[in-house]
């Protein structure tokens, strides 16, 4: 089954975002944050070092994937972020709730960053931000110390592409010196997924598992999201579960995905719904390869596919600004499944 992204309520994508940006003190046209006369040096530490920020951060970039969503959320628009390059479905370089949010706020696009190629450092150095906020990436220690000489550099707290949306947000808002109105912003998209999770009854006790971007010219692997990935920790928000297999081999190792033979799928005979990306192609050859179609999940019919090139694609991967933009749709269709 594959999902199109419905049209959402203009409301959706606001969140808690109007309140917020009220409390920001910045003007919804620039990348300043309010009065800096009480401010104190904030010192975070994260995986690729120790980072102090001396002084309030007025213009603020980000790099890597759906940072700039945490400041554009709280009010304040970013100096330079990273180009969308997954789900874009005007070839903008923003997804449509990035775009949503700065006409509320009336600011200016931002320069984007093409990471095509990696992180554009001289591109970041001209938008001359005060701190960089990377708390949800794939930065290497020589992106780290490279990007630290044009400002600080707020990096993920433990793992590479592994930092849950609450600490995303966490991060990079106590970096912006706007630490309170992040967990404002936390607690209020906790209750709106609590809420709407409430009212899809058919996921609870569910299992899932996240296959990665399957090749279908090559089923003979597995490779699927462990629970260090976000995609597969997004499952437990939503009312469903880890399924054993997932867990145990999740246990053995930091990875965020892993890859096992599809002569033992029948280790995964515990997952009622799989989620992946693709289209109704990618599910009938699933459904009709002799090893894979054997998963109770694939027999059942029982598969979610998110399209790639479309913003619901992104569904499955929480961000600040995406959850209310898309939870609904996420939420039918793993119901829809569930119900096979």
């Amino acid at each position: 089954m594959s999902i199109s992204l419905r049209t959402p309520a203009a409301a959706v994508v606001t969140v808690l975002a109007i309140g917020l940006s009220a409390c920001s003190g910045g003007s919804s046209d620039s990348s300043g944050s309010g009065d800096d006369g009480d401010w104190q040096p904030v010192t975070i530490e994260h995986a690729l070092g120790t980072t102090t920020i001396e002084d309030k951060p007025e213009r603020i970039a980000t790099v890597n994937w759906a940072n700039h969503e945490v400041p554009l959320a709280l009010g304040v628009v970013p100096v330079g972020m990273a180009s969308a390059d997954f789900g874009d479905d005007d070839d903008n370089g923003m997804l449509p709730w990035v775009e949503d949010r700065l006409e509320e706020l009336g600011g200016e696009t931002p320069v984007l960053f093409d990471e095509t190629d990696g992180i554009d450092f001289e591109a970041v150095a001209d938008t001359d931000p005060d701190v960089i906020l990377a708390a949800y990436s794939g930065l290497t220690q020589e992106d780290h110390d490279t990007l630290s000489d044009i400002a600080p550099v707020v990096a993920y707290p433990e793992t590479a592409w592994g930092t849950p949306w609450r600490e995303m947000i966490e991060v990079n808002s106590e970096a912006m010196g706007m630490a309170e109105e992040g967990d404002e912003l936390v607690a209020s998209l906790e209750e709106e997924i609590t809420e709407a999770a409430e009212k899809h009854t058919g996921l609870q006790g569910k299992t899932a598992m996240f296959l990665t971007h399957v090749d279908t010219t090559d089923l003979s692997e597995v490779s699927f999201y462990t629970t260090h990935d976000t995609r597969a920790m997004f499952f437990e928000d939503l009312g469903l579960e880890t399924p054993p297999s997932i867990a145990d081999a999740s246990a053995t190792t930091d990875q965020f995905s892993l890859t096992q033979s599809a002569e033992q799928a029948d280790a995964f005979d515990d997952v009622d719904i799989i989620v992946t990306y693709g289209d109704d192609s990618l599910v009938e050859t699933l459904e009709s390869d002799p090893l894979l179609s054997q998963m109770p999940a694939v027999e059942n019919e029982a598969i979610v596919a998110l399209p790639g090139t479309e913003p619901f694609g992104t569904a499955a991967n929480p961000t600040p600004l995406s959850i209310s933009y898309v939870l609904e749709d996420y939420l039918t269709a793993l119901d829809d499944a569930a119900a096979k």
